[in-house]
């Protein structure tokens, strides 16, 4: 059911890193993305697909992990993701992404969460050292990075009431804790 891939699909940061994406499943994430809407039908977006040791090393590189977490600076050997899914927006075709971005990483994730992986979304990392990386010219620019894998760690999404703190956190037992509002504080 949906409901169900929508709340397994949460912000994973540590991974079962030796638990392979294969380039195939990596590809078929990708052309889920494709079917997202696009403003004006314009389809700006690229992605480049990385499985392999040596790529996923310089581009875990370029990242900055959990803001909310301050004594946390990433994950560890062995909890690193084990695939990549970076978005891009060519610009010869628009310079404005809109929203297409979030509504083909929403189905990427979704995709992954069916397939029993999961993934958190970047938006923090070096866009000149991707650029790099990928080599993407000069008109694709980096908009996100997508980190994949199984994951290691438990999230547990529980409701707040208003004014209380918003900040994710881990509990002693390393249980990411996601504070949500409560649908009748969101409805207007």
């Amino acid at each position: 059911m949906l409901k169900d891939l929508v709340q397994k699909n949460r912000s994973y940061r540590r991974f079962y890193q030796n638990v392979e994406i294969s380039k195939n499943d990596l590809i078929e994430l990708v052309d889920l993305a494709r079917y997202a809407s696009s403003a004006k039908n314009n389809q700006p977006l690229k992605y480049y697909i990385s499985n392999t040791g040596e790529i996923n090393n310089k581009i875990f590189d370029t990242l900055a992990w959990a803001g909310y977490l301050k004594d946390w600076a990433g994950p560890q050997e062995g909890e690193k993701p084990s695939a990549y899914i970076i978005v891009f927006i060519d610009k010869n075709i628009t310079d404005n992404n809109y929203c297409d971005h979030n509504l083909a990483v929403q189905n990427i994730l979704l995709g992954a969460v069916e397939k029993k992986f999961g993934g958190c979304i970047i938006a923090a990392f070096n866009r000149k050292k991707i650029k790099e990386i990928v080599n993407s010219g000069e008109n694709i620019e980096p908009l996100l990075v997508l980190a994949l894998g199984k994951p290691k760690e438990e999230v547990n999404l529980y409701e707040i009431n208003p004014g209380d703190d918003i900040k994710y956190w881990r509990n002693s037992e390393q249980i990411h804790q996601v504070p949500k509002r409560k649908l009748k504080d969101i409805l207007l």
